[in-house]
């Protein structure tokens, strides 16, 4: 029995490798897989290089233009202002380059959402997989906290913490530590499930009964088996996140301005809408697309770890 305890690492490692393969190439079979992460690509490029993206029209985000603008504050020309010096035309008001404002709205809002998510994830699955293995008095306080964080009306309190903090605070990271904090439930009660089913496997019980720690068996048997599921959540949660931004900046309690941010543009161009809803189409494009990609990635992700489809 010992020797086949020993021995069970190294197939299992040889199995997650054949698995991982499987899954690739599933994915890659997935033509609208592969589009959505192309795209995912491309808006990750653009954030982090949206200094450079930026200057190639010649223009920066913060830069006020108001010679772009009539004497309404609406922009001059028909398209939002659309021409050669501004490719997305000009924010009403203040005749801000559009272009510079999405390309570097996309760090903002990217920044956020994968931080926010990660936050998420990391405190979810920690209370996740120790509520489900070590049970008891520890498990049931910590599902009543989890119950009691669903039934929490977390916009609301978003909202309000957001207004109430000392603006000397950097909004940025507020915003990420609200949104992860109220987005780690749902993660810890899905991680929790499954750590109750595999918690009765044999490798788990064996270990144990070897004289394994229980650290040792979260670390080396529990996650590594989670790994798939962690990665469809993280890859489905994070467009909500990039919503929640868009949201919170959309109702102004989100990142200050100047600060570019595709909520807060989308929330600027409502009042335009009437007069010329260009303004409208180019954050709402931005945010729509890579929200749809993330979401089309977790789903073909979800179905190529799917054990009915044999992957496993």
């Amino acid at each position: 029995m010992t020797a086949n305890v020993v021995d069970r690492p190294v197939a299992a490692s040889a199995g997650r490798s054949t698995g991982l393969r499987a899954v690739v190439r599933r994915v890659r079979q997935d033509r609208w897989a592969v589009v959505s992460a192309i795209v995912i690509v491309v808006f990750l490029v653009v954030a982090v290089f949206a200094p450079v993206i930026a200057a190639i029209s010649g223009q920066d985000p913060y830069g006020y233009n108001i010679n772009a603008l009539n004497s309404f504050g609406a922009p001059k020309g028909a398209l939002g202002g659309v021409s050669g010096t501004h490719w997305f035309g000009v924010e009403p008001l203040t005749g801000r380059d559009l272009f510079a404002i999405v390309t570097y709205g996309a760090r903002t809002s990217l920044g956020i959402g994968l931080a926010a998510t990660a936050m998420s994830i990391v405190i979810g699955v920690l209370v996740g997989v120790t509520t489900g293995f070590f049970g008891g008095w520890y498990d049931r306080v910590l599902s009543r906290v989890v119950d009691v964080m669903f039934g929490f009306p977390s916009l609301v309190f978003m909202i309000a913490l957001t207004a109430i903090v000392p603006t000397s605070f950097p909004k940025p990271l507020l915003v990420v530590l609200v949104i992860g904090f109220f987005g780690w439930p749902s993660v810890a009660r899905v991680i929790r499930g499954q750590t109750l089913s595999l918690r009765t496997r044999n490798y788990v019980v064996a270990s144990t009964a070897l004289g394994a720690g229980r650290w040792h068996v979260i670390r080396t048997q529990l996650l590594p088996n989670l790994a798939a599921t962690i990665t469809v959540y993280a890859t489905i949660s994070i467009p909500s996140m990039i919503g929640a931004e868009a949201a919170l900046s959309f109702l102004a309690v989100g990142v200050t301005p100047p600060t570019p941010s595709w909520g807060r543009s989308i929330g600027d161009a409502i009042g335009w809408v009437q007069t010329d809803p260009m303004y409208l189409v180019f954050p709402g494009a931005a945010l729509f697309l890579i929200t749809l990609a993330f979401n089309v990635l977790g789903d073909a992700l979800r179905d190529a770890l799917d054990p009915r489809g044999g992957s496993r």
